[in-house]
């Protein structure tokens, strides 16, 4: 999730550049800014983890399993596309569009399962 705080810092720093004429308190305050997003990332990021824990301790077999089953179904779609299994009429930007939210789950639910062994591995 570090990429947003690069991207807010790179815009955040050019606007410093411009209104702060002092080169020394211009590079301090983009620390400060920069830290400051770091913490605000590393806090959401451990909310998801703890969110996703949740989940895998849960008591129904659903709640453990509903995100391996949803990108078991996304992969299969992304297959039965390559396969030219795909429904009439769905123009390229569409394709383009679902491939999106395949990469954003695959994304989140490699850092789930990463977070949910890192938790398993601490609590021993």
């Amino acid at each position: 999730m570090l990429g947003w705080v690069g991207a807010v810092t790179g815009l955040i720093g050019k606007a410093i550049d411009k209104a702060v004429p002092d080169k020394d308190k211009a590079q301090q305050l983009k620390a400060d800014i920069t830290a400051e997003l770091i913490s605000l990332d590393k806090a959401e990021l451990e909310q998801a983890g703890k969110i996703i824990t949740a989940e895998a301790q849960g008591d129904s077999w659903l709640q453990r399993n509903w995100r391996p089953i949803t990108m078991l179904t996304f992969t299969g779609l992304v297959v039965a596309h390559w396969l030219g299994w795909t429904a009439p009429g769905l123009s390229e930007e569409q394709v383009i569009a679902l491939l999106g939210i395949v990469k954003v789950g695959l994304g989140g639910y490699v850092l789930g399962r990463s977070a949910e062994k890192v938790a398993k591995e601490w609590r021993k």
